[in-house]
């Protein structure tokens, strides 16, 4: 069992490193899957089983889900800068076993809540690792497209897993058996991390030695690094607030739109639909607006997405049609598609390989706490003023965020860095 490639054989570049870069993406698949299982049933279940009348503590979920998953993209970040990315990859499957078990078992929703707690450590630790571990296998060429890619397998195995999960609810009831294929996505991830996955460490060093030395390509602290990419880099703080609302409006359609679809009459198999198809377009979208964004930067594609997904949002308010949702559902995949991979190529872009895990794990920290914050959001104005007026106040979030990346956001030098 090889763990890690020797220095002398290191070469960058996604044909030179395509083996490797295939087994990523494949347990970046098993880490989307193990959300995705989450994404048409768990809303109901708290409703349904659990008895949750209020909107805010029925996405309570969310809130334990995001916050853990924002902290270990924090510790995941600088942990591979310190440890090597391997060892944090397994550590975060660790995690996840035990998730889809909880789930299955919980006799009240606070099990549930800390099994959410477990399954946001799980996505953090790992895809923070996969992604960290492509952009060091890719170098400074075609940025775009591995994220593109990586992107594109965990949101596709979102969208799948939510289709089989809502299957096996309208089949045979809302649990056990929707989670029965988690318990078999944990053990695969992380029998192929231990035995397939290989240190990718020496690759963002030896990126590192081919770069022109340059001020700033030291390792700075943690602290300084959490405020370079929180507001005293205006591009890093662009592109960190962007994630945090992408995420915040993908909460809200996590949490509240399977309750705001059942509410509208909409039958249980066109919410599952509705709810794997804005994954599916997401995920397949990927493969395009990753690569798209090697040629034509990245600043246009990330205002671009939010505003498009700001629009689609909108779009749900309409009088219940299943022809407008659907397409409101295309137009939210589509957007997310030109934002998600893009942001993190432009991290790509801007930061040198030294600390570029750290800065990652900041950005990702941001951007995961879009879902506590669409959650909190979405659950007390729901209470408060109704669905509808929490799906209005997060699309004027994310329109808002939109305009201030076009304002703010300096394009980062993606084409210079692909030459």
């Amino acid at each position: 069992m090889i763990t890690t490639v020797p220095a002398a054989s290191v070469r960058l570049g996604l044909r030179a490193n395509w083996r490797q870069f295939t087994v990523l993406v494949i347990v970046n698949a098993f880490v989307g899957a193990m959300a995705g299982l989450e994404r048409s049933v768990l809303p109901l279940i708290a409703e349904r089983e659990f008895g949750l009348v209020s909107r805010a503590a029925a996405l309570s979920f969310l809130v334990t889900f995001g916050v853990a998953k924002a902290i270990s993209n924090l510790v995941a970040g600088r942990a591979s800068d310190l440890l090597g990315r391997r060892r944090v990859l397994l550590a975060g499957w660790l995690f996840g076993l035990p998730v889809p078990l909880l789930i299955i078992l919980a006799p009240s929703w606070s099990w549930v809540v800390f099994a959410n707690v477990l399954l946001g450590i799980n996505q953090g630790l790992c895809w923070s690792t996969t992604v960290i571990m492509k952009v060091d296998l890719a170098g400074p060429h075609r940025r775009g497209l591995a994220m593109g890619l990586n992107e594109a397998a965990g949101y596709l195995a979102v969208s799948a897993a939510a289709a089989l999960s809502g299957y096996l609810a309208a089949t045979y009831g809302l649990r056990p058996y929707p989670f029965y294929p988690g318990i078999a996505l944990a053990v695969a991830g992380l029998l192929t991390s231990f035995f397939l996955v290989r240190e990718s460490h020496e690759h963002a060093r030896r990126e590192a030695r081919l770069r022109p030395t340059a001020a700033g390509d030291e390792p700075p602290s943690l602290m300084k690094i959490l405020a370079l990419a929180s507001w005293r880099d205006r591009t890093l703080f662009a592109i960190s607030q962007a994630g945090l609302v992408n995420n915040l409006n993908d909460g809200m359609v996590w949490g509240l739109f399977p309750i705001y679809f059942a509410a509208s009459g909409l039958p249980f198999s066109r919410i599952v639909a509705l709810t794997a198809v804005y994954p599916a377009v997401w995920g397949f979208s990927q493969l395009a607006t990753g690569a798209l964004s090697d040629h034509i930067g990245r600043k246009r594609l990330i205002a671009g997405g939010l505003c498009l997904q700001a629009a689609s949002i909108f779009a749900f308010l309409g009088a219940p049609s299943w022809r407008v949702w659907l397409g409101a559902a295309v137009g939210l995949g589509l957007g997310t598609a030109m934002v998600y991979p893009t942001l993190l190529a432009a991290i790509g872009d801007v930061v040198p390989p030294g600390w570029r895990a750290s800065a990652v794990g900041v950005y990702r920290l941001w951007r995961d706490l879009g879902y506590a914050v669409g959650a909190l959001i979405a659950g007390f104005v729901a209470d408060w003023l109704g669905m509808r007026a929490a799906i209005a106040a997060v699309g004027a979030l994310t329109l808002c965020s939109g305009i201030l990346v076009a304002m703010v956001m300096r394009e980062p030098p993606a084409r210079a860095a692909s030459k």
